[in-house]
Order: structure tokens, then sequence, then C-alpha cells
């Protein structure tokens, strides 16, 4: 390979493609890092396919993890925790009862192996040592394409593994390809077979493409294509055809609207910021409802729909494994997303607590987002933002000045009474009230039995 080439490819996995050509097999850099390092991205991980089998693979190096070995894969680790997937060239077996996983493999040659990839682009095998780039299936020509084409038969490729059907609509969405024709309509075909992938992989997949694509309607766009979108979220397809009021959402129906917010997420983005902006509104259709205006004349409402959205949200995310984390999360934003459209009416001490929320920075984002995807008035974003730098200079929650032990102190016991006091007493110290003696006086007033 040239300096030039080798440069490109991190030590750790050069070594492990060198090491094994020494050991007189084929061995080739593939997939993911060939792709995007043509396309001028960094690759995420240097995969390697060789002709070695896994026994051979891990007589080779003192290192190595069998997780996949049933599948012809071994993880090769280095002295620094380094790791790269080492496969042997295979050919998957004709059947696969999950539309999943093969159910057997076969070992094969390197023509064979690209053959049995799911994408041209991502069946490109590059030479550790020339660094010449080896295409069999036509991965250059649909690169320079920017399309994302399944090799061979489209509906064979999407039978021996469904994900491969979320896995185009993300390599597309990120990549900004398109899906050829003939790919599209064959994962629209055979889309019911989505329903044997694992709801943990199908989140993996959805979860990626709405963080990593620079433009996140895309990723809607192909679901709707697909027809994965009313397979996988049927919630969100429901929201096609709501009408909104005009005044307020000029550019169409709530599904306009989110498509509109998915277009303008910012990088980086949070997978919880992701989800609520695709989220944050699906609590509308079941609660549309035409009622009369301040001028009499009916106006579509939805109300309590942020608190619906939460509670749907939990199903989905529920429905599709996610982790308790990013569900808690999701939900929380999405039932909120209406809390800062008034945010100038606010107490001091509640906007404060706002802004102490491990969650503030998205809750400001989807604010910015919901504004811009419909009537463009930023005004309760710029307060809320004016607010937080009036703030900046103190702790958004400073140690209280008056706590549990004091109220015990003064001879109060633990009751309800109790909490409502130290959350009064902490609210005064937000707002200002810096005299801890003028707390413990309010203390004692408020604990003071009512007069007779």
């Amino acid at each position: 390979m040239t300096d030039a080439a080798a440069a490109a490819v991190p030590p750790f996995p050069l070594a492990v493609a060198r090491a094994l050509r020494a050991a007189g097999e084929e061995a080739y850099f593939v997939g993911g890092c060939v792709r995007d390092r043509l396309l001028g991205r960094t690759p995420k991980d240097w995969d390697v396919v060789t002709s070695a089998t896994p026994d051979a693979i891990e007589e080779l190096f003192p290192k190595t993890l069998a997780i996949g070995k049933a599948f012809g894969i071994v993880t090769v680790v280095g002295g620094n925790g380094e790791a790269v997937e080492v496969a042997t060239y295979r050919a998957d077996s004709p059947d696969s009862r999950d539309a999943r996983h093969p159910d057997g493999i076969v070992f094969a040659t390197r023509e064979e192996d690209a053959r049995r990839r799911d994408f041209t682009v991502n069946a490109l095998y590059l030479d550790p040592e020339s660094g010449e780039i080896l295409d069999t299936v036509g991965g250059r020509d649909d690169l320079a394409a920017r399309t994302v084409r399944a090799i061979g038969e489209p509906e064979a490729r999407f039978r021996e593994d469904a994900l491969r059907m979320l896995r185009a609509v993300r390599f597309a969405s990120v990549l900004g390809f398109a899906v050829e024709p003939a790919t599209l309509a064959a994962a629209r075909a055979q889309r019911e077979l989505i329903g044997k992938v694992s709801r943990e992989r199908v989140l993996e997949e959805l979860t990626r493409a709405l963080v990593e694509s620079p433009h996140a309607e895309g990723v809607l766009d192909l679901l709707d294509a697909t027809g994965l979108l009313d397979l996988l979220l049927p919630e969100v397809a429901a929201m096609k055809g709501v009408e909104q009021p005009p005044a307020f959402h000029p550019e169409g129906d709530v599904y306009v609207h989110t498509r509109l917010m998915l277009s303008l997420l910012p990088f980086p983005r949070t997978p919880r910021l992701a989800w609520a902006t695709l989220l944050h509104d699906v609590g509308k259709p079941p609660t549309a409802a035409l009622l009369p205006g301040k001028d009499g004349k009916p106006i579509w409402r939805f109300m309590g729909h942020a608190e619906k959205g939460a509670e749907m949200a939990d199903i989905i995310l529920r429905r599709l494994k996610a982790s308790n984390a990013l569900r808690e999360d999701t939900v929380e934003l999405v039932a909120r997303h209406m809390g800062f459209v008034a945010a100038d009416k606010m107490r001091v001490a509640t906007l404060r607590r706002l802004m102490a929320s491990p969650l503030f920075e998205d809750e400001m984002e989807l604010l910015r987002l919901d504004c811009r995807g419909c009537h463009g008035d930023l005004s309760a974003y710029e307060f809320l933002r004016a607010k937080q730098a009036e703030f900046a200079a103190e702790p958004a929650l400073p140690p209280p000045l008056v706590t549990g032990k004091d109220l015990i102190a003064l001879g109060m016991k633990p009751s309800p009474l109790f909490g409502k006091i130290l959350r009064e007493l902490a609210t005064l110290q937000l707002e200002g009230e810096s005299s801890r003696e003028a707390l413990l006086a309010e203390a004692r007033r408020l604990a003071a039995p009512p007069p007779r």
C-alpha cells in the first residue's frame, strides 16, 4: 500500500490485515470502511475479510473473542484494547427461517463473499498492501451515482435478512443517496418480513438513521415509501392529513409539520431529541376536535395532546424495547414540549428549576424546532435564552439556606406540610431571598396553625 493509502488506515487494523497476508492468507478491508474512505468520510470501524478459517485466525493472534465464530467472525483484540472483526469469506445458506440469521454458512471465495453482501456500495474490498479497490458488483458506479442498490436479486437479499430493508433506509438517508427503484420496490413488497426482526435491532437502525442523517426527514420519507412506517410506527403514519389551524401552522398538517422539524434537526443531536422530534405531536390525531374559535368559527384544537403524546411515546418505545433512559427522557420531552410557550409568565423559581434539568438543552432545541416548523415566532425561545444568560453567573439550583434539619430544630416533624414548607422556602431563595433568618421566619409563619 502506498504511504498515503496506509496512513488512512489505523495502525492496528492494518497490522491485523498484514499479519494474515504474512501467514499466506488473503485479507482485505471491506464494507463501510472502504465505502466511507472513498466518500471522504472517516470510517468508524475497519472490518477485515479473509480466506483464513476462524480456527486459523484464533491460532494466528494471541487474543481473540469467538462471540461470532458460529457465523465465521472472530474479533481480534490488541494490547491497548483495540478490536477488529475478522470474517472468513462465506456464503449464507439459501434459507433463513427468521428472515434475519442464515440457517448455516459455507466458507467461500472472495467473489462469492461479495455476492452475499447487502448493497453494492458495501461490497468493495481494499487491498492492505497495494491500496487497490476490488469491485465485482458495481459498487463504485453506485457510489458515483449516489445509489443504494441491493446486490443481485433484491427480494432474495431481503429474504435472507429483513433488517436490510431498514439498513437501506439508514444508508440512503445518512449518505444522502437514493434507493435504487427495484430495491425500493422489493422492500415495499416484502415489508411484512420486518415483523420477524427483533425490536431491539429495529430500534437500533431507526435511532442511528434519525441521529446520523444530515436531513432526517429523509428517514421518514423512505420509511413511508417502503411501507415500513405503517408497520413500525403506525402512530406517526396516523398524523397524515390531520389538519391544524392555519394561523399557527401555515405549513400544513401534523405530518408535514413533523417532517419539517426533522429537516431542521441540528448536528450533533441526541437520540432523545431525535425521537422527541418525531413523536412530539403523536398525540394530536386522537385528541383532534373541531371547536368554536374566538370569532365563533370552528378551529382545530388538540386539548391535552402533549400528555396523550407522552403516553403514546411511552407505548411506542416500550414496544421497540428502548432502554429506560431513552424512553423516559423522550417521554418527558414530549410531555413538556408545550410548557415553554408561556415562559414569560413563569415565576423566576420555575424558570431556574427548568434550566437545572439535564434535559433543558434538548427542551430548548425542541422548542426552537417546533416554532421554526410552523409560525416561526421564536420569542419564547429567545426569552428563555436571555434568562439563561441572566442566571449564568449563579448556580441554577444553589444549596438551600434552610434544610429539613433546620425545620426539625424549630420543633417541626416530617409531614406533607414539612415538604411543602421546604419547597416554598427554596422558591423564595431562587427568587432572590438571601437571608437565612428571613427564611426561617417564613418557615415559622407557614407552620403556625391557622387562627380560629
